[in-house]
């Protein structure tokens, strides 16, 4: 088991975490809408809808690449061509994060929730993003492929919760630091490219 290779996952899981997207946007503005318990529900949504996509790929992708040197290969070098893709996006979009003045329906805990669930089961990108970024991780030559992109989907998972939990917490903080400093969005977006440019370099030189 190799635990570097774990490691480096984690890493690359709270940097694209923390970067901005629509998941954490809309925690964000649940949080300063109606307060920290929303976001959090919102969140929990969210993560338990990735435990959807993990198992998809992990019963879906390992048997497609057990004992398959050149499948493995391909599905590494579309991951590395579809986060260079994101990483181009981001180059073309707007620095400016929006945070909209406009009120944010309320809803009761459960419904966000249920909310939070559909929206990451029904988003065929989550499942693009999984596909492209977890097979890279493989950590172990003897440890069953289903179980090892389980443990990925768990770290995922944890660590993603906690950095948009802290997100929902810390919202008030963050939406102030937002407004007032125009530089962010700069900052924030060529954050993005590297992190986005470093995995598909990482994916492209890691091995089976």
């Amino acid at each position: 088991m190799n635990f570097e290779i774990l490691i480096t996952f984690a890493v690359a899981t709270a940097a694209l975490a923390v970067l901005p997207g629509p998941d954490n946007i809309y925690v964000l503005m649940q949080s300063i809408s109606h307060g920290k318990k929303s976001g959090l529900a919102t969140v929990a949504g969210l993560m338990t809808g990735c435990l959807v996509h993990t198992t998809l790929l992990a019963f879906g992708v390992s048997a497609v690449i057990k004992d398959n040197d050149a499948v493995f290969f391909f599905i590494k070098a579309f991951g590395a061509i579809y986060l260079l893709y994101l990483a181009f996006q981001v180059f073309r979009s707007d620095t400016h994060i929006s945070l909209s003045d406009s009120p944010v329906p309320k809803k009761t805990v459960t419904q966000l929730f249920r909310q939070g669930f559909i929206m990451n089961v029904l988003n065929p990108k989550v499942t693009i993003f999984f596909l492209a970024f977890f097979p890279g991780f493989l950590f172990s030559e003897t440890l069953n492929t289903v179980i090892q992109f389980y443990v990925l989907g768990f770290i995922f998972i944890v660590i993603s919760f906690l950095v948009f939990g802290t997100i929902a917490i810390l919202s008030g903080m963050i939406s102030e630091l937002v407004n007032k400093n125009s530089k962010v969005g700069i900052y924030l977006k060529w954050l993005q490219i590297v992190v986005f440019v470093g995995i598909a370099v990482y994916l492209l030189l890691s091995d089976k």
